[in-house]
């Protein structure tokens, strides 16, 4: 099972923080502690850890010998983490957040750390989208596309129908039987176009 998925930069400053289990202290002490066990490695380790410091925070595991584990990749100035446990292979992880990263790179053409602040809502939706209490959903990233891109022309279409003011108009029809809305009678007005 994942556990948490931990995006932060270099500095440590968490971008995106969602855990799938419950925490034993607050998620920024989580964040703190694993930055500080992946920052110390060299460049030439294996990108998985096996980490026994975090039971103080996840909690020990179910009795069993099995450690927590940290699986990350580091992108420019992005550390992208996710905590597992056994079940999960260290591989199929590393796989799953090149898929991660690509899903984000085709929303935002080329991803980068302000798209991760400026739209937490569509990063979290992606996420959303790969992976569900802790499960994976999905791993082909044409699918999480077309699922993203779908879901974001909703919203906008929402938008626009529920506000008569919105710009560029009405999309898929007009909602009030083909009449204009005011911000189109008032520009028609203003401009003369409308008939006299």
């Amino acid at each position: 099972m994942i556990h948490a998925v931990l995006i932060f930069n270099t500095s440590g400053i968490p971008r995106l923080t969602k855990f799938y289990t419950p925490l034993h202290q607050s998620s920024q002490t989580v964040v703190q502690k694993i930055f500080s066990l992946i920052s110390v490695r060299p460049q030439g380790l294996c990108n998985f850890l096996d980490a026994p410091e975090l039971e103080a925070f996840l909690g020990p595991k179910d009795g069993s010998n099995e450690r927590w584990r940290v699986v990350y990749r580091n992108y420019a100035t992005l550390y992208f983490v996710f905590v597992v446990d056994g079940a999960e292979s260290e591989l199929g992880i590393l796989d799953l957040i090149q898929v991660f990263v690509e899903a984000l790179d085709r929303s935002f053409q080329n991803v980068c750390e302000l798209d991760l602040v400026f739209h937490f809502d569509e990063v979290h939706h992606i996420l959303a989208e790969i992976i569900q209490g802790g499960l994976v959903l999905e791993t082909n990233v044409e699918e999480i596309n077309s699922s993203v891109k779908s879901a974001l022309k909703a919203r906008k279409d929402s938008f626009v129908s529920s506000n008569p003011l919105a710009l560029g108009g009405s999309v898929g029809g007009s909602r009030n039987g083909g009449l204009p809305t005011p911000l189109n009678w008032l520009t028609d007005r203003l401009t003369g176009v409308s008939g006299r």
